[in-house]
């Protein structure tokens, strides 16, 4: 593998960009509600701490803005190409809406059913990326893992509350 070129290394930059300024809106979205409505819920023990959420999901959207520029310079053409990035697209607004729902409207249920939907948007961009670049689709793997694991924790919160 070669270094990236100049014009490389900057669609790298925005590509990684595209997720982080996801993320900085959801967190702006969340971290209001971190110490005082989602403090009071009810948790399971496996919840894990909140400091742990803000370097675990900046990793995550760095792995998956990595992942979008290994597919968008990837000489392979056509429709797998656009359908992986519109599929990458559609899981990153999912993946805010989530947010939406869960920390800004307090809508546990529907927030619950939105997750599972954003786990099989990231299944399909996986599997939409591996066919293009067996890399690209491996780097989701940790987005999707982690978003299984907030798919049963937010489950685990609706039920509590």
């Amino acid at each position: 593998m070669s270094l990236p070129t100049t014009r490389s290394a900057a669609l790298l930059l925005i590509c990684i960009a595209i997720p982080l300024a996801i993320g900085i809106i959801g967190s702006v979205l969340t971290v209001p509600e971190i110490t005082g409505w989602y403090a009071g819920l009810h948790k399971p023990a496996f919840n894990p701490p909140s400091w742990i959420f803000g370097p675990v999901w900046t990793l995550l959207y760095i792995l998956m803005g990595i992942a979008l520029w290994l597919i968008v310079t990837d000489t392979a053409e056509g429709r797998p190409v656009r359908l992986a990035v519109v599929l990458f697209a559609a899981q990153l607004i999912a993946n805010l809406g989530w947010s939406i729902l869960f920390f800004s409207m307090h809508l546990l249920f529907v927030a619950l059913i939105e997750v599972i939907f954003l786990f099989v948007l990231i299944a399909a961009t996986l599997f939409a990326f591996r066919r293009i670049n067996n890399t690209a689709g491996w780097l989701l793997a940790p987005y999707l893992c982690w978003t299984g694991f907030a798919s049963i924790l937010t489950a685990m919160i609706w039920l509590l509350n």
